[in-house]
């Protein structure tokens, strides 16, 4: 199927009606093959080593399986009418994208924070974020939405595009099967710390190129914009991009603080556990609300930008 018709439709579908709570969502029955598979692969008393391969297995099992299933089904819908596989693609494209939910959460936030219900801020925030939120004013809280809204923007939005311009639909799907692992078991604590390493390197590896990408785009968004700087965004990516323990978060994150002029990073609480990454545009004061306006308009037109480059590069393939 034509990627690049797929792309535009998905696109659209997305910003018009979001991520429906009603609708089902691959991503769901894809943490649930995680949440099994877990269940099947672990065992008490398990070695690091046979952990690891465990884990390694998972992983990879999954993310395979979905591309194939992903691809199966596409076919099938192909051979009954290829109108009903268009409006699978688009379907399942739509649901690997996330523009609209990132726009829609970070308003959401604003808006209380404009009306000064600081407690109803929190509470939104929490629900886009990983951190604790009950303690944070007004400053932390905007710090937090722009971090959000930068990473996001990578591997929610230009991410899922990248991957779906160079391999369709399947290979969206089995991107998003790799961030649903990251996020479920990539973590660097006691219980996951080696059944979860191979997917959060996978991760690494698969967000490598599009975090640096969304940088761009952030530095190029900049420079149509009143007030914000694309000579700053790249000056400061370059200069703090690697300073984050994730090589990828600190790309888009680092890009949005100097296109913007505020400083991101600081002291993080997780489950009451006091968590410390380093700052980015040190030199800046910190976010103030209207600062954290403008970082969505600029995702909006990452994703605008993104989705018209990736539809570029499709049709060239």
């Amino acid at each position: 199927m034509n990627n690049r018709r797929v792309l535009a439709a998905a696109y659209l579908f997305d910003w018009i009606a979001g991520d429906p709570e009603w609708l089902p969502h691959p991503v769901r029955l894809i943490g649930k093959g995680v949440e099994q598979g877990e269940r099947i692969l672990r065992r008490p008393g398990q070695t690091p080593t046979a952990e690891l391969a465990a884990g390694g297995f998972l992983t990879f099992g999954l993310v395979i399986g979905v591309y194939c299933g992903t691809a199966k089904m596409i076919a099938w819908a192909n051979k009954k009418n290829p109108a009903l596989a268009f409006a699978v693609e688009i379907a399942l494209g739509w649901t690997c994208l996330a523009s609209r939910s990132l726009h829609d959460e970070a308003t959401a936030v604003v808006s209380a924070l404009e009306t000064g219900d600081i407690p109803y801020a929190r509470r939104r925030l929490a629900s886009i974020v990983g951190r604790d939120t009950q303690h944070l004013n007004s400053h932390e809280i905007s710090r937090a939405v722009i971090e959000t809204v930068a990473e996001s923007s990578s591997d929610g939005v230009i991410a899922p595009m990248f991957y779906m311009s160079v391999g369709g639909v399947p290979l969206a799907m089995a991107y998003k099967a790799i961030n649903t692992l990251d996020s479920m078991i990539g973590h660097a604590d006691e219980r996951y710390f080696y059944f979860g390493k191979i997917a959060a390197r996978l991760d690494d590896v698969a967000n490598f190129m599009p975090s640096r990408l969304t940088a761009l785009g952030v530095a190029a968004t900049a420079s149509v914009l009143e007030d914000a700087s694309p000579t700053a965004a790249l000056s400061t990516w370059l200069r703090d991009g690697m300073k984050h323990k994730s090589p990828n978060a600190g790309q888009p994150e680092s890009a949005m603080a100097g296109a913007l002029r505020v400083r991101l990073g600081g002291m993080n609480f997780y489950a009451g556990e006091s968590s410390a990454t380093p700052l980015m545009g040190e030199e800046f004061p910190h976010p103030s609300l209207q600062k954290t306006k403008q970082a969505i308009k600029i995702a909006a037109g990452v994703s605008l930008l993104g989705v018209a480059l990736a539809m570029l590069f499709a049709r060239r393939r």
